[in-house]
C-alpha cells in the first residue's frame, strides 16, 4: 500500500485531483460549532472551543474554525462536490459531524450529489456531562453514495460505534480512535483509494494502510501535516510513499 499527503488548502488541492480517482471520501472537518451563539462559534479557537480549561495536554489549535452557519454549508457543499467528481461510482463518502452541525452537514452531502444514505452516531463513553441535562456523548457520521451501494459485496457493517477519543499518545485536540477508523475505511474495497481532505494527524490513513488500502491526505496545518506524515511513514517502508509539496 502507499499514501500521498498533499500540504495545502483542501478545496485547492481537491480540484486537481483526476476524475474518478478515488473509492472513498471519510472524513473529519472542522465543525465550526462549539457553542450556543454565532458569536461563540466564529470567535473562538479550536482549543477554546473544544478543550476544556485547565487541561493537562497541550496539542495545538488547528485553522478553519471560524465560519458562520451559511458559509459552512456553502464551503462544505464545495468541497463535498469536488470529492464526489473525484470519487468513483458507487463511492460512499463519510463526514463526520456533532449534533449543531449535522442537518447542515447531511444538507452539504445532498447538494454536492451525494445520495444520504444515513447517519451512524459515535458514543463516546467517557465524554462531558451536562448538569441538568442529558450527557454529550456522541458525535455522528453523516454517510451518502455516488449512485448506489455496490451490490456484489460481501460486506456488512455496523450501524453505531462505541469509543472514547484517545488518551495514551493522543496527538491531536479532535483526534478518532484508529479502532473505529479501520472499520470504516472497509466501505473502501480492498487495494482501492481512499481520501481525507482533513488528515489532520493521519488516523483515517492509518487505518486505510492497516487494512489494505491505499491513501490520499490534505491537511492545511504544517504542524499536523508534520505529525501525520510520521504516523503513515511509520506504517510504511520508505519507499512506499509519496510525499506531495506545498500546493500553490
Amino acid at each position: 500500500m502507499s499514501y500521498t499527503l498533499h500540504r495545502g488548502d483542501a478545496l485547492t488541492v481537491l480540484k486537481t485531483l483526476p476524475d474518478e480517482s478515488v473509492d472513498a471520501v471519510i472524513t473529519d472537518p472542522p465543525y465550526n460549532s462549539g457553542g450556543r451563539t454565532s458569536s461563540d462559534r466564529t470567535g473562538r479557537t479550536a482549543r477554546a472551543k473544544y478543550v476544556t480549561a485547565g487541561s493537562a495536554h497541550d496539542l495545538q489549535n488547528f485553522p478553519g474554525e471560524n465560519r458562520d452557519q451559511r458559509s459552512y454549508r456553502s464551503w462544505l457543499t464545495a468541497l463535498l462536490t469536488e470529492a464526489y467528481r473525484a470519487a468513483t461510482e458507487h463511492s460512499v463518502a463519510m463526514v463526520f459531524s456533532d449534533w449543531r452541525q449535522e442537518p447542515t452537514t447531511s444538507d452539504a452531502l445532498q447538494m454536492a450529489g451525494w445520495t444520504w444514505s444515513g447517519t451512524i452516531p459515535w458514543i463516546k463513553p467517557a465524554s462531558r456531562p451536562r448538569k441538568g441535562g442529558f450527557k454529550q456523548s456522541a458525535e455522528f457520521i453523516v454517510w451518502g453514495v455516488k449512485g448506489s451501494l455496490e451490490k456484489d459485496r460481501d460486506l456488512y457493517l455496523p450501524g453505531h460505534f462505541i469509543a472514547s477519543q484517545p488518551r495514551k499518545d493522543r496527538v491531536h485536540i479532535t483526534q478518532k480512535p484508529v479502532e473505529i477508523m479501520q472499520q470504516l475505511v472497509q466501505i473502501c474495497p480492498e487495494g482501492g483509494t481512499v481520501l481525507d481532505p482533513f488528515t489532520g494527524s493521519g488516523s483515517t490513513g492509518v487505518a486505510a494502510l492497516r487494512e489494505g488500502r491505499q491513501f490520499v491526505g490534505v491537511e492545511l496545518s504544517a504542524h499536523y501535516a508534520d505529525v501525520a506524515e510520521a504516523r503513515l511513514r511509520a506504517e510504511l517502508s520508505q519507499d512506499d510513499f509519496v510525499l506531495a509539496g506545498p500546493q500553490a
